[in-house]
């Protein structure tokens, strides 16, 4: 049996926290506290899909927004 976060024929969802950081989540598991639902219950593939073409920048937020301040003081 393969492990939930890894099952190819599971379904999962895609989560997103506080910091704009995506994770692939099996829906067997339930949705963590502080984590809100960024795709709905797919297959592993679909979910992937979806991360992919939303993530595109792995910063945290926070992060992001303090190199955009230093840019903006740098000019």
């Amino acid at each position: 049996m393969a492990h939930p976060f890894e099952d190819e024929e599971g379904v999962h969802l895609v989560l997103v926290d506080s910091e704009e950081q995506y994770s692939l989540w099996p829906v067997s598991r339930g949705v963590p506290t502080g984590w809100p639902v960024a795709h709905h219950a797919d297959t592993r593939t679909d979910c992937l899909a979806h991360v992919a073409a939303h993530w595109s920048d792995l910063r945290p937020a926070s992060l992001r927004e303090l190199t955009d301040d230093v840019r903006e003081v740098a000019r």
